[in-house]
């Protein structure tokens, strides 16, 4: 090599440290980028602006069922990692991680960026349905109302963005029966027994509202379940 190939060589490096040092703090953020290609297994975003335009790749197993891309359409998506390459910084991104979701209620919830209403869990089933727990910091504040927003309008722009997802918004309870209870919403709840030994939740509904509380599938009781940490048991009022 010539002295002029290794200063060439240094140079490009120092570049290319550069380029991953500015996208290496974005890991948990949201990016957004404009579809370059359409792979069987990924879809490849551009990210930033020449001469430091990188690769965010969105692989399939990243996306919910429910999107459809293509060339040139601009996506936002959730950082998940930031690796050195030999030919610069390589960006993994997903839509499907509750990571995505939350940033994106951050987006539209300025109660949320100030620290008022914070996000104490998210169970999500992504393309299809997720429920968000909140609290508020704030005495007098409804953390649920200002999640929703007026007349619904911050979580139907995430619902937007998410292509349809539908989104169950909860107060946040310490007390696991509580908790339990508000994570069967839409379903009303008569009572709910807490086992602490054996990580149970037994919760009595009325009979008409059995179907709701289990959810299409079992939906709305698997994700009150991945939410709240307990196991699920609902039977109805009227069972013997």
């Amino acid at each position: 090599q010539t002295a002029k190939q290794v200063v060439l060589q240094r140079l490009r490096e120092a570049e290319r440290e550069q380029v991953f040092g500015q996208y290496a703090s974005l890991e948990g953020e949201i990016i957004t980028g404009t579809v370059s290609r359409v792979e069987p297994r990924a879809i490849i975003l551009d990210v930033g602006r020449e001469p430091n335009r990188v690769d965010a790749i969105l692989a399939t197993t990243e996306q919910s069922a429910m999107e459809h891309y293509r060339i040139g359409q601009h996506v936002k998506a959730y950082v998940l990692e930031v690796r050195r390459t030999t030919k610069g910084p390589q960006i993994l991104v997903s839509r499907t991680h509750k990571g995505f979701l939350r940033r994106l209620f951050e987006l539209e919830v300025p109660e949320r960026h100030a620290g008022t209403v914070e996000i104490r869990a998210i169970a999500r089933e992504a393309g299809s349905r997720s429920k968000v727990a909140v609290a508020s910091r704030q005495e007098g504040l409804d953390p649920v109302g200002a999640t929703v927003g007026q007349r619904g309008g911050r979580v139907q722009a995430v619902v937007a963005e998410l292509g349809g997802e539908k989104i169950d918004v909860i107060p946040w309870a310490d007390d696991p029966a509580q908790l339990v209870a508000n994570a069967l919403s839409p379903a009303q709840v008569v009572g709910v027994r807490i086992d602490e030994e054996a990580r149970i939740a037994n919760v009595t509904v009325p009979e008409r509202m059995l179907s709701l509380a289990i959810g299409r599938e079992g939906q709305n009781a698997r994700l009150a379940a991945k939410m709240t940490g307990w196991r699920i048991d609902i039977r109805s009022d009227q069972a013997p």
